[in-house]
């Protein structure tokens, strides 16, 4: 069961105007699952995206690259599960071409107006013929109100779907934003998240686009982790349709900019987090927040290197106040000139260490009463600087293993 993650309520996320989505049985791995999705987009939006920084990305994810490159705009999104279409080589990239060409005809748009994304199993041919064959009935069920159904539709491993929705005024207009992601294992995206698509009806420049998207990542799904693994697939997708009554929004440091901003990077937040409470076989959601850095990026090295721990997480999923394994974690972080008498590490409110020690007044059984917990904070101090940065993860249980030791099974 995830932790404190409640199932979204279809009534609770807004319609975004000029964003249609569409979900059917394709039958690409299992049959009887909704696996196929298209999310249909009015003419003149400004679309964007990050991806994944693995350098052996699936075939999806360059042809993505390849189209946004090309300019010429953005009218489909055609999303699969069960397959990712990666470590396919030339005949992959050929395919997830394929079946871009295919949605165009059907919609009347070049194949460069399609960006194509795929999850699920690695080194699997795409079955083109079975995506060809379920277009017909996404298109069909295109909707601006499907975004539960969406949601649905992208899991792999999941147990709930991931959907968030927010308005927002911005220049004396009502602006909606909603999004969904799909995510539980196989999550340090580095960039983004497994997959996350999110949508406004906000009128942004094109110009500002890629600046948003990125900027978005960077403060949400950049600070996530369930167990370290940079995915093949990794995208991240954001639409303004520009139906909004308001200027265009043409810079980010604007007024108009910055209410924008706040409200989708709420929506990305959630999402993110999302995964993690969703995280494979996860039992606690753990936030790790490092303070007193010289700069973000020490802050960040150290908050992963705690987050990524396998000692680290398994204590937590024990309840095993064994807490020195989070201090030798910062210390292998990477930072050369840390000096550990500096150091000070509070399990929530809970003093347990200080000048790199024990602290006087710790106690065990305080730390185990927090380690219970199924939300926890660690927070470290480095004595370096001013900077601080947060990262959130998951504990690391027997289920963790059983799912990923039977996921192609």
């Amino acid at each position: 069961m995830p932790v404190n993650l409640p199932v979204p309520v279809a009534a609770d996320l807004y319609p975004i105007n000029g964003v249609r989505l569409g979900i059917a049985e394709a039958g690409i791995r299992k049959a009887g699952r909704k696996d196929l999705t298209v999310v249909l987009v009015d003419t003149g939006a400004s679309v964007s995206a990050v991806f994944t920084q693995n350098r052996f990305c699936a075939a999806p994810v360059q042809v993505c690259r390849e189209h946004l490159a090309s300019g010429v705009g953005v009218r489909a999104l055609l999303i699969n599960t069960g397959n990712a279409n990666a470590g396919t080589g030339a005949d992959g990239v050929k395919r997830a071409l394929a079946t871009c060409g295919s949605i165009a005809e059907k919609l009347g748009l070049t194949a460069q107006e399609v960006l194509p994304f795929s999850t699920g199993v690695i080194m699997e041919l795409l079955p083109v013929d079975r995506i060809e064959a379920g277009m017909a009935d996404a298109i069909a069920d295109a909707r601006e109100d499907n975004w539960l159904r969406a949601a649905q539709g992208i899991m792999t491993t999941d147990t709930v779907p991931k959907a968030f929705s927010t308005r927002v005024t911005v220049g004396g207009a009502a602006v909606s934003v909603t999004g969904i992601s799909k995510g539980a294992g196989m999550i340090r995206p580095n960039m983004a998240t497994m997959l996350g698509f999110m949508a406004t009806d906000a009128c942004v420049a094109q110009t500002v686009m890629q600046q948003l998207s990125r900027e978005l990542a960077e403060a949400s799904f950049n600070r996530i982790t369930v167990d370290g693994d940079t995915s093949t697939n990794d995208s991240f997708v954001v639409i303004a349709t520009n139906k909004a009554a308001h200027n265009a929004i043409d810079s980010l440091d604007s007024a108009d900019g910055q209410a924008l901003k706040t409200a989708m990077l709420g929506v990305a937040r959630s999402l993110a987090q999302a995964i993690v409470r969703d995280g494979e076989g996860a039992t606690k959601f753990i936030t790790v927040i490092v303070q007193g850095g010289r700069d973000t990026a020490e802050c960040r090295q150290v908050a992963y290197s705690i987050a990524h721990s396998p000692l680290v997480k398994t204590a937590f999923f024990a309840s095993d106040p064994n807490l020195g394994r989070i201090l030798a974690a910062v210390g292998y972080a990477g930072i050369d000139d840390l000096d550990q008498g500096r150091i000070d590490l509070f399990l929530d409110a809970v003093h347990v260490a200080t000048g790199g020690g024990r602290h006087p007044s710790y106690k065990e059984a305080d730390g185990q009463r927090v380690m219970k917990q199924c939300e926890i904070t660690v927070r470290v101090l480095l004595g370096r600087g001013d900077a601080s940065d947060t990262v959130w993860t998951c504990d690391l249980s027997h289920d963790y293993i059983s799912i990923n030791a039977d996921y192609r099974s």
